[in-house]
C-alpha cells in the first residue's frame, strides 16, 4: 500500500467533485467562481488567513506520484477520475494550478454579502478546476475568518467596555487570551485559528498560532503569555499546603514589573482570596512590585467574576477613578477563562459596570469557543459560481432557490468597490469603470503575486475599530 501524500491537492476535495469535469456544457472554456459569508452571527466580517494557504498548499505543484495515489483512490471509491485533465497540469504547467486567485487585502474589516475572494482558471482546458478547488479553498478561508471575526467582536466589547469605565484602553491589546490550542480538532486547526486570534490580540497560550503568524506573515512575536498555575501544580502539594503552593508561585516567578497567574479555586476561592491571599500573603503580593493574576475557574462566570473582585478589593484595596469606577492596586488582577465566549464576556462586563467596577481589572482567557465551536454556518460561508464562458460568450451563472431566499447568490463576474460614502460593494466587473478594484490578484499559476505582513494585517483590522 503506497503512503499518500497528506499535501495532495487532488485529494483535498469532496469525493463528487471527481465527476464534474464531465458536467459542465460543451464549450466551457472558464468558470469564475467567489467566496463570501452570507450572514449569519454577524454583519461585519474579518478577512484573514487566505495567505497560509496559498503558501502552504497552492504554490506547490502536483507530481506524477500525487496523480497516480489519487487515480488509484478515487477509482477505487467508485468515481470517475480525470486523469487526462490532470495530467495537462503537469504536463502544460509543471504541475501548477492553473488558476487566478483575487481577494480583498487581509485584515479588511468588511459587510456580510461581500465578496472576499474570486478564482478563476486561466487555462481554457481547466474549466472543471474552479471548482474542483472549493473544498479547500473554501475551508481555508472560512474558518480563520470566522475566528478573526469573533475575536474582533470581542475586542470592540472589550474596548467599549473600557471605554466607559476606565482612565484608558492601556492593555487592551491583552485582554483576550488565547486559552484554545487543547481544545481544537487538530494542531494545523490550533495554528490557523491560533494566528486568526492573533490579529486582534497579543495575548495567547497556542504556540501553534505563534508559528503559523511567523511562517506567513513573517511576525516575529504575535504574542506573549505569563508564568501561570495549573490545577495539578497546585494540588500536588495537597489541600493542607494550599498556601505554600502558592507562595512558591510567587517565590519562582514574582517581581518587579513581572506577573504570575495562580488558579486558585482548586478547594475554596473564597478562602483563598480571603485568608491566603488576603491575609497570609497579603504583604508577599502588595511587595513584590508586579502583578499576581488570580484565576477562578469554576461556577456562573457572571457572579464568580464580580464576587472575585469584591473579595479582593475587600483586602487589598482599591481607588476610584476618573469615571466613578473601582480599580484594584496594580499588585492584583483577575483573569476569567471558564465559560468564557463572546456573550459571556458581556454578560461578565455589564454586571461589573452595574456593580461600579472598571473594565480595567479583569482578563478574560476563551478556548473552544473562541477556536472550536464556530462553523461555516457561523457567518453563513460560500463559495458559488457566478459566470462561466461557453464557446467565447460570458453568461451570469447564480443560483435563487424558492424556499430560501438568504442562499441566493450573485451573477456575473464581479468587482468589490468602495462607494462615495466610504462603503463597500459588490458590483459586477463590468460596471467597474473607472473605480478601483479592492479585489486584486493574490495568485496566479502557481505564484503567490503579493504577500502581507501581519502588522499590516493587525493595523486594517483596528482602525475599524472606533
Amino acid at each position: 500500500m503506497t503512503d499518500l501524500s497528506p499535501a495532495n491537492i487532488i485529494l483535498n476535495a469532496d469525493s463528487y467533485k471527481a465527476s464534474h469535469f464531465r458536467q459542465y456544457p460543451p464549450e466551457t472554456t472558464q468558470v469564475s467562481s467567489y467566496i463570501e459569508a452570507r450572514g449569519g452571527e454577524y454583519t461585519q466580517t474579518v478577512f484573514f488567513g487566505l495567505q497560509m494557504f496559498l503558501q502552504q498548499y497552492l504554490s506547490k505543484p502536483i507530481t506524477a506520484a500525487d496523480i497516480a495515489d489519487a487515480k488509484a483512490i478515487i477509482e477505487a471509491h467508485g468515481l470517475p477520475f480525470n486523469e487526462a485533465g490532470w495530467q495537462h497540469i503537469l504536463d502544460k504547467h509543471n504541475g501548477y494550478l492553473p488558476l487566478e486567485i483575487q481577494a480583498l487585502p487581509e485584515g479588511s474589516v468588511v459587510p456580510t454579502q461581500t465578496a472576499l475572494v474570486q478564482v478563476i482558471n486561466t487555462d481554457p482546458a481547466c474549466a472543471w478546476l474552479t471548482s474542483y478547488i472549493e473544498t479547500a479553498l473554501l475551508r481555508a478561508v472560512w474558518y480563520p475568518t470566522t475566528v478573526a471575526t469573533l475575536s474582533w467582536h470581542c475586542r470592540q466589547t472589550i474596548q467599549h467596555a473600557l471605554m466607559k469605565t476606565a482612565d484608558t484602553c492601556d492593555g487592551l491589546d491583552f485582554k483576550l487570551h488565547d486559552f484554545g490550542a487543547r481544545g481544537a480538532s487538530s494542531e494545523e486547526s490550533a495554528a490557523i485559528g491560533g494566528a486568526a486570534h492573533l490579529v486582534n490580540f497579543m495575548g495567547t497560550d497556542t504556540i501553534s498560532g505563534l508559528l503559523a503568524a511567523r511562517r506567513h506573515y513573517g511576525a516575529e512575536m504575535a504574542g506573549f503569555s505569563i508564568p501561570a498555575a495549573e490545577h495539578s501544580t497546585i494540588t500536588a502539594w495537597g489541600r493542607d499546603n494550599e498556601a505554600a503552593a502558592y507562595r512558591n508561585m510567587l517565590d519562582a516567578f514574582a517581581g518587579p514589573g513581572k506577573l504570575v497567574a495562580v488558579v486558585s479555586d482548586s478547594y475554596d476561592l473564597w478562602h483563598a482570596i480571603d485568608h491566603i491571599w488576603g491575609q497570609e500573603l497579603h504583604d508577599a503580593v502588595t511587595g513584590s512590585g508586579g502583578t499576581l493574576v488570580v484565576r477562578p475557574d469554576s461556577g456562573d462566570p457572571v457572579s464568580v467574576v464580580s464576587e472575585t473582585l469584591e473579595r479582593l478589593m475587600k483586602v487589598f484595596g482599591y481607588h476610584t477613578n476618573s469615571k466613578g469606577f473601582r480599580v484594584l492596586p496594580d499588585c492584583v488582577r483577575v483573569i476569567q477563562g471558564d465559560g468564557i465566549s463572546r456573550l459571556s464576556i458581556s454578560a461578565i462586563l455589564a454586571e461589573m459596570e452595574q456593580r461600579g467596577l472598571s473594565a480595567d481589572n479583569i482578563a478574560f482567557g476563551m478556548g473552544g469557543e473562541l477556536l472550536q465551536k464556530v462553523n461555516r454556518d457561523t457567518l453563513n460561508f460560500a463559495m458559488k459560481t457566478s459566470a462561466v464562458n461557453i464557446a467565447g460568450q460570458w453568461q451570469d451563472v447564480y443560483k435563487d432557490p424558492v424556499t430560501d431566499s438568504g442562499k441566493r447568490s450573485k451573477k456575473g463576474r464581479l468587482a468589490v468597490i468602495r462607494s462615495q460614502a466610504g462603503e463597500l460593494q459588490t458590483i459586477r466587473e463590468t460596471d467597474l469603470g473607472n473605480q478601483q478594484n479592492l479585489l486584486t490578484p493574490v495568485f496566479r499559476n502557481g505564484e503567490v503575486l503579493q504577500t502581507v505582513s501581519f502588522d499590516e494585517i493587525r493595523q486594517r483590522a483596528r482602525q475599524e475599530i472606533s
